[in-house]
């Protein structure tokens, strides 16, 4: 049991790892691809990938099982995405990093009103919220003005909320007793399926020439096999070892990842705000992780 919960830790930790250096292959995407085309390059490969893996079918399901993965699809792959996407177009990316880092309070919350036997909430979790919040406002304003945006800022906050109920569903799908992989592509199927009708709004082009690009094609496999393929993975495995709420925090070391890869990829320089902002997110990150450790022990 112990050596599962670390293994659990250690696929939280490796997912936030890649997750967190995925800005800069996007990007550079960025330049040749729109982002609803970058989103839906990097599932199809994803979902190829898994599927190229593990080649098996999942037998008859129930349909309230059915309906979860729909849902988890919709919720993790599709609109949490989407919303993110389109709140960057209204607001700055200092905004929606920090609203999005809010999803693991988002989802200790839900958790606590819906699961109520799962996993108890204590002071230091609360405590824990705040101090890595307040380093993560750090890191990602690091000197600059905060400038408010309702519309996106309100979409940013939709979509942390979204990815709340995407964890939630994704424990609800873990107790069905399948193989991980099998899972992640059925939620990944159903993201996809759900994109189609949108690709048409965003003035999507199915231009593959842009792959013949060495740094192209490179940061798609990268987003595609790594951060899709491999961290949808590894995320739901944590979650269904884990719990909601203890890997949902691992979110607050984002940015902290985000600010390292900054300073070995692009050269950049980090600043005194950034060096204390990322002390009090590892900080928040432990006194939050304690406490859902001490629970577990108490139970």
């Amino acid at each position: 049991m112990v050596t599962e919960k670390r293994t659990g830790h250690l696929a939280a930790l490796l997912t936030i790892i890649i997750w967190g250096t995925t800005f800069v292959s996007t990007k550079m995407l960025l330049i040749d691809f729109q982002p609803v085309e970058i989103l839906f390059f990097r599932f199809i490969m994803g979902y190829l990938v898994l599927l190229a893996a593990y080649p098996h079918r999942i037998k008859k399901l129930k349909r309230k099982q059915e309906i979860t993965f729909a849902a988890a699809g919709f919720c993790g792959i599709y609109l949490y995405y989407l919303l993110e996407n389109i709140a960057l177009t209204y607001t700055t990316a200092s905004n929606v990093g920090v609203i999005i880092s809010s999803a693991p309070f988002i989802t200790a919350l839900l958790v606590h009103l819906f699961m109520k036997s799962e996993e108890k909430l204590q002071i230091n979790f609360f405590i824990g919220f705040v101090i890595a919040m307040t380093g993560i406002i750090l890191i990602s304003f690091n000197g600059s003005q905060l400038k408010l945006n309702s519309i996106g800022d309100i979409l940013a906050l939709v979509a942390a909320f979204v990815w709340a109920c995407y964890s939630i569903l994704t424990k609800k799908i873990g107790s069905f007793g399948l193989p991980v992989i099998l899972t992640t592509r059925r939620t990944f199927f159903y993201g996809i399926l759900l994109m189609i009708p949108t690709l048409f709004l965003f003035d999507f082009r199915l231009n593959m020439l842009h792959f013949t690009e060495a740094a192209n094609l490179f940061n798609i496999l990268y987003l595609g096999i790594g951060a899709s393929a491999f961290c949808f993975v590894t995320w739901n495995y944590a979650i269904k070892i884990l719990g909601t709420v203890k890997t949902s925090i691992y979110i607050y070391m984002v940015p902290v990842i985000t600010v390292i890869t900054s300073v070995l990829v692009l050269k950049e320089t980090i600043t005194t705000l950034s060096a204390i902002g990322t002390i009090l997110t590892v900080i928040g990150l432990f006194l939050s992780e304690y406490n859902q450790t001490k629970n577990k022990e108490n139970e």
